[in-house]
């Protein structure tokens, strides 16, 4: 029974330390993709571009709420000499309005989502194959996201985002 024992406790310790020679033995690189990505020249110009989208649809919405907010003041002017068919046939209006505005401000966020996805898609993809053309051209086996909130503590190792940024052609 203690030469099972030891023999158990011989293995793993013979277990332990070839893990940990194998992963002395990997080489590991970052990348911040996020700053890489902000980096880009096509990634400005999308979010420029998403930024005039944006602006638009600000404009449609003050325009929409300021009908609103003056049909308010205008209604509540009156309510008092307008009689109570009227007052219906208002209040039925500013519902309507507002449910307008509703829709238009989930309308207007949902398409712009879609833009904003349908933009920046592509230069994520273009990025990825560059880190990894990168990654495995300097022989790693592993390049990780070392942006803040990625789950990496600690990024000490060789950092490829200049190697990433000259390949994409970005200085």
């Amino acid at each position: 029974m203690r030469k099972m024992k030891s023999l158990l406790i011989a293995a793993a310790l013979f277990f332990g330390v070839s893990s940990t020679a194998v992963m002395a033995q990997s080489k590991v690189a970052h990348v911040d993709a996020r700053a890489l990505m902000a980096e880009l020249p096509a990634m400005k110009n999308a979010q420029a571009e998403l930024k005039k989208i944006g602006e638009g649809y600000e404009k449609n919405f003050s325009t929409m709420m300021s009908e609103y907010q003056t049909k308010i003041q205008k209604y509540q002017g009156e309510a008092a000499t307008a009689g109570d068919a009227k007052n219906e046939e208002r209040a039925k209006e500013i519902d309507q309005l507002q449910q307008r505005i509703q829709e238009f401000q989930n309308t207007a966020q949902q398409e712009l989502q879609k833009k904003e996805v349908e933009l920046t898609q592509p230069i994520l993809e273009k990025a990825l194959a560059a880190i990894q053309k990168v990654g495995k051209a300097k022989g790693f086996e592993y390049v990780l996201d070392s942006s803040t909130g990625s789950g990496v503590l600690l990024a000490n190792g060789t950092n490829i985002l200049a190697d990433v940024k000259k390949e994409l052609g970005v200085n």
